[in-house]
């Protein structure tokens, strides 16, 4: 994998299609960072010592967490077995996956990746190349919403040769370019306050209410035919207004014992209820039925008239519409 040729391609093009203008963290965000590491070489090298890195990395956020990270280091102050200055360099691309919020001080992340190693080697001339896996984590602190500096450590297995070697490293870096955070706006005067059109008064609900009076003969409870038409029109306004119920109340007259009276006004109420339910399909469970036998007359018991006035079923059913 060869990826020195291609970096100045890479980084030109990441840098066009950012946006510089706005300095903030997040997806689109670009970030370049300048770093030293330790190489620590294996010891199937037979390097005499271990190697000082320096290098500069570009990165491009594919999302707030998600960064695609391109670098280049060479390698410095390494020395062969025979004496030799040892001479290389690294292209390493890697993804790194931070944790966190966007727009935090801290950001620990996890790195993986694959570069390209060109190194001198021990009594012999021309370099090894080799390809590694790297693995690694690390933190990012921001001094500022843009500056960072960064620590982390490395592991490179070395895919040709079977070995690997261990790189801790340090750096700075830039962030700029993202997207996550709003870009400041230039304040704009506010526009005069308009007139509110005064509040339509809203209409009051209207009650309206049907009454039903079932007059009976004496000493009966079934319910007369010239009745129905009236029952039929409290059904019909029940059907209208569906959370309405109502409770059909019976009386008698003063005829009869107390007891004999109180038995047939619930009989007379439970007729009239039957009627609503069962022959004009009110649902039961909104149509009570109480008796109230001779204790609540409304005229005279002394008469004829009087009496046949008090032989009833009442009920009523109240409504509220706008």
């Amino acid at each position: 994998m060869k990826f020195k040729n291609t970096l100045g391609v890479v980084i030109g093009s990441i840098i066009a299609s950012s946006s510089l203008s706005v300095l903030a963290q997040g997806q689109g965000a670009v970030e370049v960072e300048g770093f030293a590491k330790k190489e620590i070489f294996d010891s199937a090298r037979d390097f005499k010592n271990n190697g000082n890195l320096f290098g500069g990395s570009i990165g491009y956020y594919l999302t707030d967490d998600v960064e695609l990270r391109l670098a280049y280091d060479e390698v410095h102050n390494a020395r062969g077995e025979d004496g030799r200055n040892i001479k290389g360099s690294n292209t390493a691309l890697d993804a790194l996956y931070h944790f966190n919020n966007t727009g935090d001080a801290l950001r620990p992340y996890l790195s993986a990746g694959f570069s390209d190693q060109s190194i001198g080697q021990t009594g012999r001339g021309g370099r090894n190349g080799s390809t590694f896996a790297n693995i690694g984590g690390g933190a990012k602190y921001f001094i500022t919403e843009n500056l960072y500096a960064r620590a982390g450590v490395e592991a490179q297995y070395n895919i040709d040769q079977g070995d690997t070697e261990w790189a801790p490293s340090i750096g700075i870096g830039m962030n700029f370019g993202g997207g996550s955070k709003p870009v400041a706006q230039v304040a704009e005067a506010a526009p005069e306050p308009m007139a509110e059109p005064a509040p339509v008064a809203e209409e009051p609900a209207q009650v309206v209410r049907v009454e039903l009076d079932v007059k009976f003969d004496f000493d009966k409870a079934q319910v007369k035919e010239e009745s129905y038409g009236d029952i039929k029109n409290l059904a019909d306004f029940m059907k209208q207004y569906p959370q309405t119920s109502t409770t059909v109340e019976g009386h008698t007259d003063s005829v009869g014992t107390d007891t004999y009276n109180q038995m047939l006004s619930e009989k007379r109420a439970s007729a009239v209820r039957e009627v609503l339910v069962n022959q004009y399909g009110v649902e039961g469970q909104r149509v009570n039925a109480a008796g109230y036998g001779e204790t609540q007359p409304v005229a005279d018991n002394a008469t004829e008239s009087g009496r046949a006035i008090n032989r009833r079923v009442e009920a009523q059913v109240e409504a509220q519409v706008q």
